[in-house]
C-alpha cells in the first residue's frame, strides 16, 4: 500500500481483534482482544502470543456439526455409526464407559425414553447434537481426545447428556460428540455461529493446555475471502465429474459477459477492503514491535511482514472463473491464430 489512501487507511484502523475475531453479533472477548489502557497501540502478552502462533501458521481446529437426530431410529443409526456397532467404546460426561452392543443399546434407549417423556420437543425437534472436533494429521490422538473430554464438560455437563468416540480410522484424529438436545434446566441446544466460534477457540486453548500448537481462527484472518467446498463437490471433483455448483456458477459468469454485466460486485469490493484493513492492521503491529528495538520483537516483526506478503489475493470464486474463462478465451484465440489455412501455410500468408 502507498500513497494518501493507505495513509488514511492506517490512520482510521480498527481494533487488532478485528484481524481474528470471528464476525458475529456477540463475539466472545478474549484476553488478546484487550488493548493495554496506557497504550493503547502497544503490543500485550496476549495479542503477541497469539500473533506468533496466527503467523507462525499454527494448525487451525475444526469443530463442525454434522447433522441432528430426530428420532429413535435416527439416534440409533448414528450411535451405531461412532462406536462401529459397539466396536468402539463411548465415554459419557459421567465418565462412564458404554462398550460393545450393550452399551450402546443402553445409551440409546436412555435418550429416547427422555425425549418420549419431552412434551415440549416438536414432532420434528432433534433428540440429539452431533459435532465432530478434528485436527490436522500427525496431531497427538490422545491429547485430541482429552482435550475433547475437557471441552465437552466445560460446554455441556452442566446442563446436557453427551458421548464422545473417538476414531483413529482416518488420519485426521478427530472425536465424534454426541449432545443430548434437551437441557436439565428444559432449554434445548440450538448452537448459532456465534456458539461455533467460542467452541473453537475453547478446544484450540484446551489443545494448547497440552501442549498441542492450535488456533481458531477465521478465514479472513488468513488472507481468504471463499468458504471451504463441501465435501461431495470435492469429491466429484477428484473423480473428474464436474458437480452442478460448478456448471451453474460458470453458466452465471458466460450470461454475465454476453450481456457486458462483468464488472466487480459490492461483496467483492467490501471484502478487499476488508482485507486491506487486516493487512494494514498486522503491518501496524509489525512496525509496533520493530518500535521496541528488541530482537524477539524484530524476529515477530519480520514474520508478521513474511505472513502478510505471502497472503493471497482476496479472490471470490466468481472472480477467479472470471480469470480462468477469459484465459481460456485468450488461448482459443492464440490457437486460431496460428493454425494453418487449407494449403497448409500459415494463417499470416507466410
Amino acid at each position: 500500500m502507498s500513497g494518501k489512501g493507505a495513509q488514511e487507511l492506517l490512520d482510521d484502523l480498527p481494533p487488532i481483534s478485528y484481524v481474528w475475531r470471528t464476525p458475529v453479533r456477540r463475539p466472545r472477548v478474549t484476553e488478546a482482544d484487550i488493548p493495554d489502557p496506557v497504550a493503547p497501540q502497544r503490543v500485550t502478552p496476549a495479542m503477541r502470543a497469539r500473533l506468533e502462533r496466527i503467523v507462525g501458521r499454527a494448525p487451525e481446529v475444526m469443530v463442525k456439526i454434522t447433522g441432528r437426530t430426530k428420532d429413535a431410529g435416527h439416534l440409533k443409526s448414528h450411535l451405531e455409526y461412532i462406536m462401529r456397532n459397539g466396536e468402539l467404546t463411548a465415554e459419557t460426561e459421567q465418565g462412564s464407559l458404554m462398550q460393545g452392543r450393550e452399551g450402546l443399546k443402553d445409551l440409546q434407549s436412555r435418550w429416547t425414553e427422555d425425549a418420549v417423556l419431552d412434551d415440549k420437543r416438536r414432532r420434528d425437534g432433534s433428540v440429539s447434537v452431533n459435532i465432530i472436533l478434528s485436527m490436522p494429521p500427525g496431531t497427538n490422538p490422545s491429547a485430541v481426545k482429552d482435550a475433547v473430554r475437557a471441552f465437552a464438560i466445560e460446554t455441556f455437563e452442566a446442563n446436557h447428556d453427551y458421548a464422545f468416540v473417538q476414531h483413529l480410522d482416518d488420519k485426521h484424529p478427530h472425536v465424534h460428540l454426541t449432545v443430548r438436545s434437551q437441557g436439565y434446566n428444559g432449554k434445548r441446544l440450538n448452537p448459532r455461529k456465534a456458539d461455533l466460534a467460542t467452541w473453537r477457540e475453547r478446544f484450540a486453548g484446551e489443545l494448547r493446555l497440552r501442549g498441542v500448537a492450535a488456533e481458531a481462527t477465521p478465514r479472513r484472518t488468513r488472507g481468504k475471502v471463499r468458504k471451504h467446498d463441501k465435501g461431495t463437490v470435492v469429491a466429484l471433483r477428484r473423480r473428474g465429474i464436474v458437480p452442478d455448483t460448478d456448471k451453474g456458477a460458470r453458466d452465471d459468469v458466460v450470461r454475465a459477459a454476453k450481456s457486458g454485466v462483468g464488472g466487480a460486485r459490492p461483496w467483492e469490493a467490501k471484502a478487499r477492503e476488508r482485507q486491506a484493513k487486516i493487512r494494514a492492521q498486522y503491518l501496524a503491529h509489525a512496525k509496533e514491535l520493530e518500535r521496541t528495538g528488541k530482537g524477539s520483537d524484530l524476529a515477530l516483526a519480520t514474520k508478521v511482514r513474511e505472513f502478510v506478503a505471502k497472503m493471497p489475493d482476496p479472490e471470490t470464486r466468481r472472480e477467479q472463473l472470471v480469470r480462468e474463462l477469459a484465459s481460456a478465451a485468450q488461448r482459443t484465440r492464440a490457437g486460431k491464430d496460428q493454425a494453418p489455412d487449407r494449403k497448409g501455410r500459415d494463417t499470416d500468408g507466410q
